[in-house]
């Protein structure tokens, strides 16, 4: 077994990721993207539009895939291994080339942006692994997420807290020594820090207990009830479609399925193949 609480299968059983008095709360960052919102010809608020492409100058990985979400959605993309779920989310970022299709925010063309722009038109990327400051405390890494703002950031730093209580009682410990639960914690943290316009998760359950994964899903319900929009990119393919507005699943870098969360789960192809019958 290794010494990698992301590696090791159900590895982390630390429980203090729960929050017993409840949930938190976290306000909307940008109230022009509450759940009302929707852009001009209801074009979705983010979207990855037959998106064509892969790394550098190598082979295509994505064929014409198209993933979106709106405000106060959680939108999930899911499928086998090597199906391109992290490469489109990449995509959608600005980390890989996307050679046909574009990618809009908020009715913005931003398919040529690179990650660091996308950042400040508000995006909020959270990757799977390296996606903290091991030697840095918690606050300090939550303080690395205002690194754009310009404003008193210590109200969202409040709402980090109170979302995630157990950050606030380890804020001065070094981040390096949280479980794998916690960490996860710490790096959404951040990524709020930012007060993003949509927040982009790429495997945020990964290698957690399955009580660990549940709050994580209930924390991240509890952001997009603030209308804030969610893409996830989920290996728990059913527990993750339970919690989904929008799901897409994804085989060999293309659109197999699309529907909301429930009507993927009801479909028998989409069971048989993808969620064990």
């Amino acid at each position: 077994m290794s010494d990698s609480p992301y590696q090791d299968d159900h590895g982390n059983k630390d429980a203090t990721i729960t929050n017993a008095a409840g949930m938190g709360t976290m306000t909307p960052a940008h109230p022009q993207s509450g759940p009302t919102h929707k852009v001009a010809g209801d074009s979705p608020f983010l979207i990855g539009d037959t998106m064509t492409g892969g790394y550098g100058k190598g082979p295509d990985i994505l064929h014409e895939c198209t993933i979106a979400v709106n405000p106060g959605e959680i939108a999930v993309i899911v499928g086998p291994n090597g199906a391109g779920k992290s490469t489109a989310m990449k995509a959608v970022f600005g980390m890989l080339n996307v050679r046909q299709g574009s990618v809009r925010l908020d009715g913005e063309d931003i398919t040529n942006l690179s990650p660091q722009d996308r950042v400040i038109k508000g995006m909020g990327f959270v990757p799977q692994t390296n996606n903290i400051f091991t030697s840095m405390t918690v606050e300090e890494n939550l303080e690395m997420g205002a690194f754009i703002r310009t404003d008193d950031f210590s109200d969202t730093m409040e709402q980090v807290y109170s979302l995630f209580p157990i950050l606030k009682e380890k804020r001065h410990q070094a981040a390096g020594e949280l479980s794998g639960g916690q960490r996860q914690q710490v790096a959404v943290g951040r990524a709020l820090m930012t007060q993003p316009k949509v927040l982009m998760l790429d495997e945020p359950t990964a290698g957690v207990s399955p009580i660990v994964m549940d709050e994580l899903f209930d924390r991240i319900i509890e952001v997009s009830r603030t209308g804030l929009p969610i893409l996830m990119v989920e290996q728990n393919a059913k527990q993750a479609l339970e919690i989904a507005d929008r799901g897409y699943v994804l085989v060999q870098g293309r659109n197999a399925y699309s529907g909301t969360g429930k009507e993927l789960l009801a479909d028998p192809e989409v069971r048989k193949s993808f969620l064990g019958g």
